[in-house]
């Protein structure tokens, strides 16, 4: 939910005027929002780049994940870690765009320990999935953009560990 949702929704539950920090938030929002969609464009845009890229680097710090037994050995299982990957990276630009975490945590994060830890795969190899595609992805971007969005896949690797 944007800060534009959550300042309305929370005002109208108290039937009440936005308050002058709530305008101010609103104002910040609005102001960044081309810097947003500057992030998101270029992670949509790049994204079979940054998905094949951070696979090739987890693979090669994780052997054990594309080993005979790992979660990812085979070319259907290579090709499910990397649609996982794909996926967090997707949830990462909704995020963005919003600019606020929560659509990361209600569409992405909630469960996501328990599913992974029912299948047997390694959160830790998750995780380290993530912090590839933010070092590719970040390698893309303006130190300002790479910032914003690095916060992103920050906020996905500390709800994963």
């Amino acid at each position: 939910m944007s800060i534009v949702t959550k300042s309305i929704v929370n005002a109208d539950a108290e039937a009440r005027y936005l308050s002058p920090s709530e305008l101010d938030g609103i104002k910040s929002f609005v102001t960044s929002g081309e810097q947003r969609l500057r992030i998101a464009q270029t992670l949509t845009g790049s994204r079979e780049t940054i998905v094949k890229q951070a696979g090739d680097q987890l693979f090669q710090k994780r052997p054990d994940v594309v080993s005979p037994g790992g979660n990812a050995y085979g070319p259907e299982m290579t090709a499910t870690c990397l649609r996982d990957m794909d996926y967090y990276l997707r949830l990462i630009t909704y995020g963005i765009v919003a600019g606020d975490t929560t659509p990361i945590e209600e569409i992405g994060l909630v469960g996501a320990k328990e599913m992974y830890k029912s299948l047997g795969t390694s959160i830790d190899a998750v995780a380290e999935s993530v912090r590839c595609m933010k070092g590719i992805a970040t390698g893309m971007m303006s130190g300002d953009d790479a910032a914003e969005a690095g916060s992103y896949f920050d906020y996905v690797i500390g709800g994963l560990l």
